[in-house]
């Protein structure tokens, strides 16, 4: 047998009595936070409302963002010598290495070195979980505090070694 409903119950579904309390709610922590704001209020419950593309946000020291291959501040050269121990650690296998053996002499010896070739990071598959760049031997790479990677392309997510060395150019808003 249904279950009848009170007049009381009836009149609470019909105006929505229950949405009209959380708006309440909400509006009153809004309009406490914009007073404080407003009056100079405290500091650690400021408004949060951020004009994000005219200021850019602070983002944590810790934050790890878009990659970079450094370069030896000297020479303008690599500092990465292609060990593969990036790729290897990688969990989602979104780095890869490439490189040659060249010979040269060193002391009146004949020695082989390995010199990079390639280097591929495929951003759109990364976690940014910092591996590679903690098992990296010559602190050549890095993440960087950049968290703007947003492209119209799978293809402009697969960054080559050029673009890690040099770095995204940066798209500026505001004034």
């Amino acid at each position: 047998m249904p279950e009848k409903f009170s007049l009381k119950k009836k009149l609470s579904r019909l105006l929505m009595l229950d949405l009209l309390k959380g708006l309440a709610l909400t509006f009153k922590y809004n309009f406490k936070a914009l007073t404080q704001a407003r009056q100079g209020g405290n500091p650690n419950s400021p408004i949060y409302t951020e004009c994000y593309p005219e200021e850019r946000p602070k983002v944590a020291e810790r934050f790890r963002g878009a990659p970079r291959l450094n370069l030896h501040p000297e020479t303008g050269e690599t500092l990465c010598i292609a060990c593969n121990l990036c790729a290897i650690v990688c969990p989602e296998n979104c780095i890869y290495v490439g490189a040659t053996s060249r010979l040269y002499t060193e002391d009146g010896k004949q020695k082989k070195k390995k010199v990079l070739t390639t280097f591929v990071y495929d951003t759109s598959r990364c976690m940014f979980c910092d591996l590679c760049v903690e098992v990296c031997p010559t602190d050549c790479l890095e993440l960087t505090q950049e968290f703007e990677l947003a492209t119209y392309s799978r293809a402009g997510l697969v960054w080559d070694r050029e673009l890690l060395e040099k770095g995204r150019e940066i798209v500026r808003y505001g004034k």
